[in-house]
C-alpha cells in the first residue's frame, strides 16, 4: 500500500470516530432493592390530665375557741367530696359542720356568714339518712384523741366553680360548739359558732374539659 492510500485511510478512520457520539459514563446500577420497610407508626399524642376544679378553705377560730382546721373540695362521684382536718376540739367532741350561704367570716360570732347553704330551698335534716336536708348540710365530725377530727364526706348536688345555683366556690364553712340533732329547724340545735372558713376556688378545670364523671 502506497503512502498516499495509508494516509487517506488513516484520515477516514478519524473522522468515522468523530462522527460517532460520545460514550456516556455507566450509570451506576440501582442498588438491589430489599425488602419494603414498614411504615413508622406516628408518635402517640401527648396525654394531658382533665383535672376538674377544687377549692380549699383555712378555718380559723371565732371569738377563743381555739378551733380550725384546713378542708379541700374536690369534684368527685357527681357531686363534691370534702377532706381535711378540724383542730382544737375537745377530745371526743362531736361537731356540727355547714356549708354556709355566704363567705363572710368577719362578724366575731360568725353569723356573717349567713344561713345553711340551701338553693334549693329544702328543710334541715340527715344527708347521711337520704332524707330531706340542706344543699350545706354535712354529717357531724368527732375529734379523737388529740382533739382533731379528720374530715371525709361526698356531698352530692354541690359543685366547684359550676357558676350555677349549687356552686359553693365564695360560701362559708362553719363549725358548730354542738352536734347537728338533724331534726330541729332550721339549724339542727348545733349552738353557736366556733369556727370559720370561706371555700375558694384552688384549681380551675382547664376551659377545654368536658363535665367531670
Amino acid at each position: 500500500m502506497t503512502p498516499f492510500r495509508s494516509v487517506l485511510l488513516l484520515g477516514s478512520v478519524v473522522a468515522l470516530a468523530a462522527c460517532q457520539p460520545a460514550a456516556s459514563p455507566e450509570a451506576e446500577a440501582p442498588a438491589a432493592a430489599g425488602p419494603e420497610a414498614p411504615a413508622a407508626a406516628p408518635a402517640p399524642e401527648p396525654v394531658q390530665a382533665q383535672l376538674a376544679a377544687s377549692a380549699r378553705a383555712t378555718l380559723s377560730p371565732l371569738g377563743d375557741s381555739g378551733v380550725g382546721g384546713e378542708l379541700v373540695f374536690d369534684v368527685a362521684d357527681g357531686g363534691v367530696r370534702v377532706t381535711g382536718t378540724l383542730t382544737g376540739l375537745q377530745p371526743g367532741a362531736t361537731h356540727a359542720l355547714h356549708v354556709h350561704e355566704f363567705g363572710d367570716c368577719s362578724a366575731p360570732d360568725g353569723t356573717s356568714a349567713g344561713g345553711h347553704f340551701n338553693p334549693d330551698m329544702q328543710p334541715h335534716g340527715d344527708r347521711a339518712a337520704g332524707g330531706a336536708h340542706h344543699a350545706g348540710d354535712i354529717p357531724n365530725q368527732t375529734a379523737g384523741d388529740n382533739g382533731e377530727a379528720v374530715v371525709d364526706q361526698s356531698l352530692s348536688g354541690l359543685e366547684i366553680a359550676s357558676g350555677g345555683a349549687n356552686d359553693i366556690v365564695g360560701k362559708g364553712v362553719i363549725v358548730h360548739a354542738q352536734a347537728d340533732d338533724y331534726a330541729t329547724q332550721p339549724t339542727g340545735n348545733a349552738g353557736g359558732r366556733i369556727a370559720c372558713g370561706v371555700i375558694e376556688l384552688a384549681n380551675p378545670a382547664p376551659a377545654d374539659a368536658g363535665p367531670a364523671e
